[in-house]
């Protein structure tokens, strides 16, 4: 549904919403890539820093389960602000953090906080008519997946230069300076209806129980992001050992992917077109692809230059495909119940980024046993098991928007507490 033309949500614009999705999201991949120092600096093993990743990212999942609901219950900016200054106070602990067990301490917290990046997503389709909900949130996700790759690059080239400890100082201070632009350029953003936090919190599992769409689209995302993470977990560790490459080489492959996340805007406008279903199917046959090439740029025997030509087309792949996936399956949920799409967004991100924690965990194991073809091997199980959940899904799930009756409008939006209260 639409909002009023004066309403004060109609003011805030996509690039910014987008800006502060990249901010907020770069905080918990900046240790992709310098895990291999971090490494060093402890003299710890690949499978014990990995832990830090592993951190980082089961402290996200907590943030959106516990910190997002708050975007259906709260004042949104009030809240953005609160939450920005958090993640600057944790990205210094983690600069200053003497041992390693304060460093994945530190990242728990940075990645608890740095959830606001899903405080500020379900924004984006308020902003627009429900025909072009995939545009919005492909636009916004544009930034988002920005901030997610160049995060890495922007780890890599700075730890190079001053060490791995500076990247978060640095980092502190942007999201410190983030404060007061949401101050001056993002209007109040009151909730849609009044809620109570506990009620919100009940809902979840009501949204959970009763929305089979909304669990389908959870859980080839957990899929598809566990196996993302089994590749960007282990960069770092391959360029090191098969190439001699450091932080700032495993850095620079955020740039590529970058590439990829320029597809975000056209994978909405086709997710409007042609239903979020195709978009999918689209989404996993790339990410397939990829790491098949992935898996042969190493294995094949060439020159160290071919094979990182083919480590650059396959990096570039498997970011479209996983794109492809991600705005797909968002435009599907936020279509579920406008009223309740921070809720939504918390019960899929909570999955989405379980999916990531697993497959952290896995890839440094399966790194320290069978090598690259383990990552490989292991990244395309969770591909299987992706395509498998995806084709038993819901079909009549999958007719876009645009060739809907003009007549017919989202389901009600009757708040999923309703449901719960009354039972």
């Amino acid at each position: 549904m639409r909002p009023p033309e004066g309403s004060a949500v109609r003011r805030a614009p996509l690039s910014l919403l987008g800006l502060a999705c990249a901010v907020g999201v770069s905080s918990i991949y900046f240790n992709q890539p310098l895990l291999s120092e971090m490494g060093k600096t402890f003299g710890a093993t690949p499978e014990r820093i990995g832990l830090v990743a592993v951190a980082t990212q089961i402290g996200y999942a907590c943030g959106i389960l516990f910190f997002v609901p708050m975007g259906d219950v709260l004042e949104r900016r009030a809240l953005m602000m609160r939450m920005y200054a958090g993640v600057s106070v944790a990205l210094l602990l983690v600069a200053l953090a003497p041992s390693l067990p304060m460093v994945i301490l530190a990242s728990v917290v940075m990645g608890l906080l740095a959830s606001v990046t899903h405080v500020v997503l379900p924004i984006a389709p308020d902003l627009v008519d429900d025909t072009q909900r995939g545009r919005a949130i492909g636009i916004v996700m544009t930034g988002l997946l920005l901030g997610v790759l160049l995060a890495r690059t922007f780890a890599g080239w700075v730890s190079k230069i001053d060490g791995w400890r500076w990247v978060y100082v640095i980092a502190a201070v942007i999201n410190a300076a983030f404060v007061p632009l949401l101050w001056r350029k993002m209007p109040r953003l009151p909730p849609r209806r009044s809620l109570a936090y506990g009620a919100a919190m009940r809902s979840l599992w009501t949204l959970a129980r009763t929305e089979p769409l909304l669990i389908e689209s959870s859980v080839i995302g957990a899929l598809v992001f566990a196996s993302f993470s089994c590749f960007w977990t282990t960069l770092a560790f391959l360029l090191d050992s098969h190439y001699r490459l450091g932080p700032g080489a495993a850095g620079s492959f955020g740039v590529v992917g970058a590439a990829g996340a320029l597809i975000a805007s056209a994978a909405g406008r086709l997710a409007d077109r042609r239903g979020s279903r195709f978009v999918v199917t689209l989404g996993l046959s790339t990410l397939i692809f990829s790491y098949v090439l992935l898996w042969g740029a190493v294995a094949m025997h060439a020159s160290t230059l071919l094979h990182l030509a083919a480590l650059v087309v396959g990096v570039v792949l498997l970011d479209v495909g996983a794109q492809l996936t991600q705005i797909a399956n968002q435009t599907r949920i936020f279509g579920i119940d406008a009223s309740a799409r921070s809720r939504l967004n918390t019960v899929y991100m909570v999955l989405y980024f379980s999916g990531a924690a697993i497959g952290s965990w896995l890839s440094t194991r399966a790194w320290e046993r069978f090598g690259w073809n383990g990552i490989c091997g292991l990244a395309l199980g969770f591909m299987a098991l992706a395509v498998l959940r995806h084709a038993t899904g819901r079909k009549d799930k999958a007719r876009p928007l645009t060739e809907r009756d003009p007549t017919e409008r989202d389901p009600p939006e009757r708040d999923p507490t309703d449901v719960l209260l009354e039972a």
